[in-house]
């Protein structure tokens, strides 16, 4: 199967390999979703209470999900994972962002949920992301890669265990 994979695509067939490693992939990558997305809705409805009283809207949670899972896929490639944590912080800002429009577009413009409107901050776009978030985004990219790697490790037993705040030494020391 995994085979057939890299040759009816155009995607390379390097890019499926720390899916082949596994078996389980998909059984990893749904729970993968379902514990960071967990874990987004849980700090989005905080930034909410703390911000306007309010709670996270549900669509959170596999909106977050999707997001871990993104980065965590490319944490798994190790072309990434050898990168500096700056561009990593790049990269995965880059996806959060732009996760964040699609999902808005849809949620917010097409289907008319208003779950989020950044319109009344600077330097939105159409109201969906604006860039204040996205360099939260940026810091917040290492705490990200860290959990992806520790939920493997401590439930798959991948990988091996560090600190999060490694990520954050080598952001800030661009190594």
């Amino acid at each position: 199967m995994s085979g057939v994979i890299g040759k009816l695509t155009l995607i390379p067939k390097k890019l499926f390999e720390p899916l082949r490693r596994r078996r389980n992939w998909l059984l990893h990558t749904f729970g993968l979703w379902l514990i960071a997305g967990g874990c987004y809705y849980v700090i989005e409805g905080i930034w909410r209470i703390c911000s306007n009283g309010g709670w996270a809207n549900i669509t959170m949670l596999p909106v977050g999900g999707l997001c871990g899972v993104l980065i965590g896929i490319m944490n798994q490639n190790p072309k990434f994972a050898r990168k500096k944590m700056v561009l990593q912080a790049v990269y995965g800002m880059a996806v959060l962002v732009v996760v964040e429009f699609v999902c808005g577009y849809i949620m917010n413009i097409r289907m008319g949920l208003n779950i989020w409107d950044y319109s009344s901050r600077p330097l939105n776009f159409m109201g969906q992301i604006c860039l204040a978030y996205a360099a939260l985004w940026f810091l917040f990219t290492p705490f990200i890669i860290w959990f992806d790697d520790y939920v493997r490790f401590k439930i798959w037993d991948e990988g091996e265990r560090y600190s999060w705040y490694t990520n954050y030494v080598k952001l800030f020391t661009l190594k």
